[in-house]
């Protein structure tokens, strides 16, 4: 029977490894560690790709997977690269506004940032495009991404004009050399700012450790200005 006494549930429902009793200031650095951590499993594609969700002028949501190339902890943003006439691109353009979930199934672990974006500075931008294999250097100059196109040999044949075009030499393009080409106006990075950040740790018990941080940014130069960030600690 019922004594009014809290029951004591140490071991069935063990925090384990989450987050730390006494949250972090910034939860930036724990995001990053976790990425780095997850690096470390060569078992793991792509452990940096997020899910991002953009909004079109008439409010209607649409997500898809991209890949994170880097977080910068302080003063906190995440970057990412795509063809800024994409669809996510328009969509940015109209609303500067996102949202980013990485997912860690191995490890149990989760984050979301949602916040304002901007473009990345065009030298940083070009230093990526340059790291790029060329193929891919190639395909961001052919690719109207988002488009419609007749046929995948249609696509094929467009990529042609633009080694036609660029004058790209055969052995280069084959793996057997490489050459400079300029990045494409329509293609660079974005650097999504963490207005909000979410932190979950899994756990088999479903009582998962989930926290949440939040500060002010203003818009400062090309980026912003940030706030201290406050926490809480969130039900599952």
């Amino acid at each position: 029977m019922p004594t009014g006494e809290p029951a004591n549930l140490e071991g069935l429902f063990d925090a384990g490894d989450g987050l730390p009793e006494s949250l972090p200031l910034d939860p930036m650095p724990t995001l990053a560690a976790w990425l780095e951590e997850a690096w470390k499993r060569r078992d793991e594609p792509n452990p940096n790709a997020i899910a991002l969700a953009t909004v079109d002028v008439e409010g209607r949501p649409s997500a898809r997977i991209v890949l994170c190339k880097s977080i910068v902890a302080d003063p906190g943003y995440i970057v990412f690269y795509t063809n800024y006439e994409s669809r996510k691109g328009r969509e940015l353009a109209a609303n500067p506004n996102a949202a980013a979930v990485f997912h860690w199934d191995h490890a149990d672990l989760q984050a979301r940032i949602v916040g304002p974006v901007v473009r990345s500075p065009a030298g940083e931008s070009d230093a990526y495009y340059a790291s790029r294999e060329l193929a891919k250097r190639l395909g961001a100059h052919a690719s109207d991404q988002s488009r419609p196109i007749g046929s995948r040999q249609e696509m094929i044949e467009k990529v042609g004009e633009t080694v036609a075009g660029l004058g790209v030499d055969l052995d280069a393009l084959a793996g057997a050399g490489d050459m400079q080409i300029p990045r494409p106006a329509h293609w660079g990075g974005f650097r999504l700012w963490a207005r909000e950040v979410e932190l979950w740790v899994g756990s088999g018990s479903r009582i998962h450790d989930r926290a949440r941080w939040t500060r002010e940014l203003t818009p400062e130069g090309e980026g912003f200005n940030a706030g201290a960030w406050s926490a809480s600690r969130l039900q599952p």
